[in-house]
């Protein structure tokens, strides 16, 4: 098991605690436990098996023989005991906006409720205005809140899912019968969440490979088993696919469990006017009763006459006729990126110092660095006062005299108040190199109010990007309610770049709405908004995928740039305000 299936197991536990109303501290203690085992680069399963697990600062001898047992045999005594005095029914209620784990507790101790069916027929009903601060918005809210959780409950994130199937794909690679064993579906096209997942592999024998699919640790339930495929629900509640087929027909299975279903039916019209058949083991010659199959995908594509369709884009929204026609994008990858424009450090709500921030970037290679602290408003978030920015930038300064090997930029993470203004004066906001203008409260405003906020705060000069546009958090909360094509259009008219922000919880803009930004005639940057060095090289490529699925080139994406045509860039939007060149 993954860190991160560790700390999910240990948050699960504060929040089965929290509901029953347990002591604050031993609540803390497993959170504490959690957010180490995601901050520790090092496998909790190699120091378990070193016997250090509990050396891990907040992981003491109780919670480590705790992770050894579910290391050991895929479950917890203690967590399966939480699970059935306080069911997963109870535990989807925290999936509701507004509800945490102690709000959760009082409906379940004061009004019965247990599930989101009961939620919901206890509001509707009437039963809950009884309650204290249950008045008429915050019970339609809490309707509301039903329908946003029923949706997240049937959709897997895209970095939890990538766990479990990293985890899957390691064992099937260990399997010596199995060949290229990878992960296939929405998955592979990058959507930011999914519902089951599947995987495929090649084998001259495929048997032993189902076998050792159905019998991996973490395994509930099979569903289904046959000689060369085979259907297992994980303990996660996942279900995930597997399809096995000879080495020569492997490239043919990788694209049919790849492509989305308008990718695959275009295609096979595609190949129907030319009297060809195509499915997962092959292409058909009808006139001639020729079968090919194809070890890889791009010979399968090379024997229809198409350039190579990348798997981001498969998904039946004009890849093909691009592919025909010679016009496909030559996509941006991971290797392009020069540097990050959106990261936060211990001045604000960040972990590490700034120093150490620069020196993990000039790591990964990069160029340039932009520090974007919170600003004032955000006081819970160590947001900066006007005086503690001016002191960083002060640093900034000192640290790019010591020739680092990479360039800091003075930036900052400014809140959109609530009328669309920005977080600093103008004066102040004029003397940094860039500004990220954020949306972090009053997400609930009206969609004409909420449009508009965003729209002044685009055509302000001094709004260089638009952080994470729509504010959504992926399973917890939607995005707000906008005009996004009023949005985008006027980001492109005023020169605004809009960030594809990596966070795996964020991926905000997502792929389509960045095609659909491109189209606009909008600019970019991919950004991991990192609260640590590790997020820096960890989350970039969550973002790179993003901009792939929305058909982004280097060229569109400005942190692709070199430094001196980047800061051309930043600075072109206040430029063209005041009328310079």
């Amino acid at each position: 098991m993954t860190n991160d299936q560790l700390a999910e197991a240990l948050e699960e536990i504060g929040d089965r605690l929290e509901v029953q109303g347990e002591a604050f501290y031993k609540v803390q203690a497993y959170r504490r436990a959690a957010q180490t085992l995601q901050d520790t680069p090092t496998s909790a399963q190699a120091l378990h098996r070193q016997g250090e697990l509990s050396s891990l600062p907040h992981v003491g001898k109780a919670i480590s023989a705790k992770l050894g047992e579910l290391l050991d045999t895929g479950r917890m005594e203690y967590l399966e005991k939480l699970r059935q005095e306080v069911p997963d029914s109870v535990r989807e209620l925290l999936r509701v906006p507004g509800l945490g784990p102690k709000k959760v507790g009082s409906l379940v101790k004061e009004a019965g409720v247990r599930s989101l069916d009961d939620l919901e027929q206890a509001a509707s009903s009437g039963r809950l205005a009884t309650l204290p601060g249950m008045g008429d918005k915050t019970i339609q809210n809490l309707l509301e809140g039903v329908a946003v959780a029923r949706r997240q409950l049937a959709r897997i994130p895209f970095h939890l899912a990538q766990a479990q199937l990293e985890e899957i794909v390691g064992r099937l690679a260990a399997c010596p019968q199995a060949l290229k064993p990878v992960a296939v579906g929405s998955y592979r096209r990058g959507s930011t969440t999914m519902g089951d997942l599947d995987v495929v592999a090649a084998s001259a024998s495929p048997e032993p490979v189902v076998s050792c699919f159905v019998g991996m640790p973490g395994v509930k339930e099979v569903l289904g088993q046959g000689d060369t495929k085979a259907s297992v629900r994980l303990l996660s509640g996942v279900q995930v696919d597997l399809r096995v087929v000879p080495p020569e027909a492997y490239g043919s299975l990788l694209h049919h469990f790849t492509g989305s279903k308008e990718h695959n039916l275009q295609l096979r019209g595609f190949a129907k006017a030319r009297g060809l058949s195509i499915n997962e083991y092959g292409i058909l010659n009808e006139a001639t009763g020729e079968r090919r199959a194809f070890e890889s995908e791009a010979e399968l594509f090379e024997h229809l006459g198409l350039a190579f369709i990348a798997p981001e884009i498969r998904e039946g929204n004009g890849e093909i006729e691009a592919a025909k026609e010679g016009r496909l994008p030559h996509l941006v990858a991971v290797g392009d990126v020069r540097g990050d424009l959106h990261l936060h450090t211990n001045a604000s709500d960040g972990r590490n110092t700034l120093r150490e921030m620069a020196l993990a970037a000039r790591d990964l290679g990069y160029e340039y660095l932009a520090i974007c602290d919170h600003s004032m408003s955000r006081g819970h978030a160590g947001g900066l006062s006007i005086d503690r920015l001016r002191a960083q930038m002060g640093e900034i300064d000192a640290l790019n005299r010591e020739e680092l090997g990479i360039t800091l930029l003075k930036g900052t993470e400014s809140d959109i108040l609530s009328d669309g203004s920005l977080d600093y004066p103008e004066g102040m906001l004029a003397e940094l190199d860039l500004v990220v203008a954020s949306i972090h409260s009053g997400m609930r405003q009206p969609k004409d109010q909420m449009t508009e906020r965003l729209l002044r705060a685009v055509r302000n000069p001094y709004c260089t990007i638009l952080g994470h546009p729509t504010g959504r958090l992926l399973g917890t909360r939607e995005g707000c309610d906008i005009d996004l094509d009023a949005l985008l259009e006027e980001a492109a008219k005023t020169g605004t770049l809009l960030e594809i922000n990596s966070m795996p919880d964020r991926l905000d803009l997502e792929g389509p709405l960045v095609r659909r930004a491109k189209a606009a005639g909008a600019r970019f940057t991919i950004d991991t908004d990192a609260h640590r060095c590790e997020h820096l090289g960890h989350m970039m490529p969550y973002g790179v995928t993003q901009a792939r699925r929305g058909w982004l080139e280097p060229a569109d994406v400005v942190n692709c740039l070199p430094l001196e045509e980047l800061r051309e860039a930043l600075s072109a939007k206040q430029r063209r305000a005041s009328g310079r060149s």
